[in-house]
């Protein structure tokens, strides 16, 4: 792994999403009526989208990989990612069904409801970028519950066969059925990154710790699991580590899991330890949640860190 600041090549595949975020909004207006707010904004989203674009601002070189749709909302997806200098010449247009895209009703907390349709990703399995496989140092899934297990467990094995270091976040719900559906993936994730109601659901327990504990023993190397504003936890066969995470305004949660995932990624390919990267994690989702959609904050690594020395403890 490359420890060159600007030189870390990162592949994201999976789920790209067109988000519309409104805020702040306490109620649906009943009928025609209408309300004002102060905000109103389109952004690029998704456990692979969103990952790729924040971790681009950080300083990797990223390729984008997933399925959208043949049209407006494509389009626009494309322009934003391609603005924060991701590569996004692996997404794979389609014109049966729409972009993924979402609509959410920003509450004054920063918590939201959301309105979504799944579109092109349902498509995802059936456009897979194996070679790209072969040149990253980094192979980041989002979502690996749309492949289904036995792809989820190719793809991350040929990355890892080819010296890749690979990480997952899942979009599934808190249900113990649901991660049956990408469990045969997990001997081949260094870095699953789920969210605590995931964790808890999935393994059907009612302990945080125990249940990051399960997944280590279904296969993967290190389970980091987010969980608001309390901290992250880090398990590994080794033990488990809990990294506070930091007290900021939240305007808005969208993206704090995925940005929190870029950061967590970015501190690895930089040689950081799981503790440190996730500090840098934690660092890079309080910038994110500071303001509307995913690709908030104009900071980049240097600031990140700057972030970090001052609020305690930077490793670099």
């Amino acid at each position: 792994m490359t420890t060159d600041s600007n030189q870390v090549r990162a592949l994201v595949v999976g789920v790209h999403v067109l988000d519309t975020l409104v805020r702040p909004v306490t109620e649906i207006p009943e009928g025609q009526g209408g309300a004002l707010v102060e905000q109103i904004t389109m952004t690029a989203a998704g456990t692979a989208a969103a990952t790729g674009l924040v971790l681009s601002k950080l300083g990797a070189s990223v390729r984008s990989a997933g399925v959208i749709g043949d049209d407006a909302l494509g389009t626009l997806l494309t322009s934003l990612l391609e603005r924060d200098g991701v590569d996004t010449s692996l997404l794979h247009r389609t014109s049966d069904v729409q972009t993924s895209a979402s609509v959410l009703p920003i509450r004054p907390d920063g918590s939201r409801p959301a309105f979504h349709v799944v579109g092109a990703n349902m498509f995802l399995a059936q456009h897979v970028p194996w070679d790209a496989l072969d040149d990253a140092e980094i192979v980041h899934l989002g979502a690996p519950e749309f492949y289904g297990g036995e792809v989820a467990a190719q793809l991350l094995s040929r990355a890892r066969a080819n010296g890749a270091v690979t990480s997952a976040d899942s979009l599934a719900a808190g249900l113990p059925e649901a991660l049956a559906y990408f469990e045969a993936a997990l001997p081949h994730i260094d870095f699953l990154m789920p969210n605590d109601e995931q964790v808890l659901g999935w393994t059907a327990t009612t302990d945080l710790h125990d249940g990051c504990r399960r997944l280590v023993e279904r296969g993967a190397r290190c389970v980091v699991a987010t969980a608001g504003a309390k901290p992250t936890v880090i398990a590994t066969a080794d033990g488990i580590t809990e990294v506070p995470t930091y007290d900021v305004d939240v305007v808005d949660t969208t993206g704090c899991g995925d940005s929190f995932s870029a950061g967590f990624l970015r501190g690895i390919s930089l040689g950081f330890g799981p503790v440190d990267a996730a500090r840098l994690g934690n660092a890079t989702a309080a910038q994110v949640a500071q303001g509307l959609g995913s690709d908030h904050g104009a900071f980049d690594l240097a600031t990140v860190q700057a972030f970090v020395r001052e609020r305690g403890g930077d490793p670099a």
